[in-house]
């Protein structure tokens, strides 16, 4: 995608929610015009671009997941603008860029993924930093293509995943301080998976998204990951190396796990669904041999419903309990 100086690839404007968008807009008491078409815009990009995690917020109440579909349609508008395959235009994202940080200092949107951040900016108190940290990591896309130890990768990982969960930590309503450490580790998780998975569509990128110290560990080279993808198969040590990035992954899931339990309890499904489907993609790229170079795994449709069907009961139960009730602030 291109900025919003480029006519063509400015996000539509004007779009009409649908009927359970609307339900969910009312129920978040957003009943400006252009606030709800611009958060139907990025649940649009949600529902097109994240369908994993856009099943998980559908276990949230109604008035919680506009702020989420408008958190998610900024990262996978700003994500485009260096990951097209069809439209890259890394200048327009700092272009772009900058001018949201001007709209978040102005207090005034310009387009209607920006409004939307804004709106959810300024109704969670959610910090220009962590907006901030998350522009200059989809900036270090367009130069850096790969990192040299585990330690550079999380520092890229910070802004483009630590902080996400920090900003959707809000929204969920964190019971304690403490559950700020498992949502960055979380979001680390989630990103982790993505590039194990997409190890192929990474290298097509020019990126390599696993640490070149791990590469050597496991006797890889990008001539190899290149040979491999090329041939669409995956050698012994690209197998190797993915099983040894699997292992740590899983660790992250494992202490980012009692976060859940610190979210108040009509958040708890909807996190803990995103985390089993994510990991659910794990399972199936070990399932696969880590055969990632030759095709895209994904996690079946049956599989997905059947961890979402007995979550979504659970998160209606916590919404009707006195306790897990949520209420709209004044």
């Amino acid at each position: 995608m291109t900025g919003p100086d480029h006519r063509r690839s400015r996000p539509p404007s004007g779009v009409t929610p649908s009927r359970h968008a609307a339900r969910c807009l009312d129920a978040a008491g957003i009943g400006d015009p252009q606030l709800r078409a611009d958060i139907e815009v990025c649940r649009r990009l949600h529902a097109a671009h994240g369908r994993t995690y856009y099943l998980a917020t559908a276990l949230l109440p109604p008035a919680k997941r506009p702020w989420v579909w408008a958190l998610y349609g900024f990262a996978r508008y700003a994500d485009e603008f260096v990951d097209s395959f069809t439209d890259p235009d890394p200048q327009a994202l700092l272009r772009w860029g900058a001018a949201v940080l001007d709209d978040i200092d102005a207090d005034a949107g310009r387009d209607p993924v920006a409004r939307a951040m804004l709106a959810t900016v300024r109704r969670w108190d959610i910090p220009r930093g962590h907006v901030e940290a998350f522009l200059d990591s989809m900036a270090m896309d367009i130069t850096t293509t790969e990192y040299p130890t585990y330690a550079d990768l999380e520092r890229y990982m910070y802004g483009s995943a630590a902080v996400i969960g920090l900003q959707m930590l809000p929204v969920l309503e964190p019971v304690t301080p403490q559950a700020a450490h498992h949502a960055r580790l979380l979001g680390e998780a989630f990103q982790l998976t993505n590039f194990i998975r997409d190890v192929g569509e990474d290298l097509d990128r020019g990126r390599i998204y696993l640490p070149l110290e791990d590469l050597q560990a496991h006797g890889v080279t990008r001539e190899l990951l290149l040979a491999d993808r090329v041939r669409r198969a995956t050698s012994p040590p690209v197998r190797s190396l993915l099983a040894f990035e699997a292992d740590r992954t899983r660790a992250l899931y494992r202490e980012a796990a009692p976060g859940v339990g610190m979210l108040h309890p009509s958040s708890r499904d909807a996190i803990a669904c995103a985390t089993m489907l994510y990991g659910g993609i794990l399972d199936q790229v070990e399932a696969a041999g880590f055969d990632v170079l030759g095709r895209r795994v994904s996690v079946p449709l049956r599989r997905r419903a059947a961890v979402a069907a007995p979550a979504l009961v659970r998160a209606r139960r916590a919404r009707r309990a006195p306790r897990g009730r949520w209420r709209q602030p004044a």
